[in-house]
């Protein structure tokens, strides 16, 4: 069963380590790291439908990974996750393009929810493309 390939970017083991077991029971190809600069080597190396990314990481900060996947790779879905939310980066994040914003401690419901409207937006795009 293949629903989409899940990049989380995301500086707390236990964020990346729930992700991958909500994620992969469920079908998705999901791969995990710990710092945006590994982040956007492996979105150079491989296609992903959705990235995973949190706000406040130690290398690079998520509305900065935002822009960047939108400039580079403008299909993939970002879903922004943190436990920083305030309506200024929330709004920030929607008006640079993500396509959702999670706030920490998730549920598994929330991100589940969130990556299958992402990922089905995503096949839309690439329908759109085809035509």
């Amino acid at each position: 069963m293949d629903t989409g390939k899940i990049l989380v970017i995301d500086d707390e083991d236990i964020v990346r380590m729930s992700c991958q077991r909500i994620l992969a029971p469920e079908g998705y190809e999901v791969k995990t790291t710990k710092s945006a600069v590994e982040g956007f080597k492996l979105l150079g190396e491989e296609c992903f439908d959705v990235v995973l990314t949190d706000l406040k990481m130690p290398d690079i900060d998520g509305i900065e990974v935002l822009r960047r996947v939108k400039e580079e790779w403008p299909d993939i879905e970002i879903i922004m996750i943190t436990g920083y939310q305030t309506i200024n980066t929330a709004v920030q994040a929607i008006k640079l393009g993500a396509f959702d914003y999670i706030e920490k401690p998730f549920t598994p419901d929330s991100i589940l929810s969130a990556i299958g409207k992402a990922v089905e937006q995503r096949k839309e795009k690439k329908q759109d493309k085809g035509r």
